[in-house]
C-alpha cells in the first residue's frame, strides 16, 4: 500500500482517508446513523463468515440477536466516544472498523487508549489489503487523539488474526471472557505504543 494518504472531509463532517492500493483505490467514512442497517446487515454477516464454522448455530443466533439488535447498534452510533468506520471501494462497502475510548472501551485496561473493538472484511475482499488498511487506520486514529496505546481482543483460537496482530507489534497482555450464547470462551487482549 502507498503511504500517500490524503485526508479529507465529507459533507456530513465525517472523517474520510482515501488512498491508493494495488488492488485500486478506497475510502474509510465515518458511519453516520442513516447507515443504520447497512452497518446492521456487514456486522451479521461478517461476523456470521468468520465464527460460523467454529461455533454452534444457536450459540451464533443468540449472540447476533443480542450484538447487533439495532437498537444495541444505535445506541453504538450515538456513543460521543465510539467510532464507526466503513470501507469501501467503488460502490460497494467491503469492511468495517469500530473504536472506543475512555468509558465505551469494553475493559477499563489502560488510561489514554484507544480500543479496536470490531474490525471486519467481507470474504470476497480477504487477502487484498483492506484489513490492514483499516489497522493502519486505527493506528493513526490513536495518535491524532494523543493517545499512548492502541488495544483489542481477539478469540484465542483465531489464529490468523492473532498473527496479524503480532506482525503490527501486538503482544498479548491478558484475557477476558467473550460469551457466545451459552458457550463462554477465552479473548486475548492485545496491545502495542502508538
Amino acid at each position: 500500500m502507498e503511504k500517500d494518504l490524503e485526508i479529507a472531509c465529507t459533507n456530513r463532517q465525517a472523517p474520510l482517508l482515501l488512498t491508493r492500493m494495488q488492488s485500486g483505490s478506497y475510502r474509510i467514512e465515518r458511519v453516520s446513523l442513516e447507515e443504520l442497517v447497512q452497518l446492521r446487515q456487514l456486522s451479521i454477516d461478517t461476523f456470521v463468515d468468520t465464527f460460523s464454522k467454529q461455533n454452534n448455530p444457536e450459540n451464533m443466533e443468540a449472540y447476533l440477536s443480542k450484538a447487533f439488535k439495532e437498537s444495541q447498534l444505535k445506541a453504538e452510533l450515538e456513543n460521543p466516544d465510539s467510532f464507526f468506520y466503513f470501507l469501501k471501494s467503488a460502490d460497494r462497502t467491503l469492511g468495517y472498523l469500530k473504536l472506543n475510548t475512555k468509558s465505551a472501551q469494553t475493559d477499563q485496561v489502560m488510561d489514554s487508549a484507544l480500543e479496536i473493538e470490531r474490525i471486519y472484511v467481507v470474504r470476497s475482499a480477504h487477502g487484498q489489503g483492506f484489513g490492514k488498511a483499516l489497522l493502519e487506520f486505527a493506528l493513526e486514529e490513536a495518535k491524532k487523539r494523543s493517545l499512548l496505546s492502541i488495544w483489542l481482543g481477539v478469540w484465542e483460537r483465531n489464529e490468523k488474526a492473532i498473527a496479524f496482530y503480532k506482525s503490527y507489534g501486538f503482544e498479548v497482555f491478558d484475557t477476558h471472557p467473550f460469551k457466545l450464547g451459552d458457550d463462554m470462551q477465552r479473548d486475548l487482549l492485545m496491545k502495542r505504543f502508538v
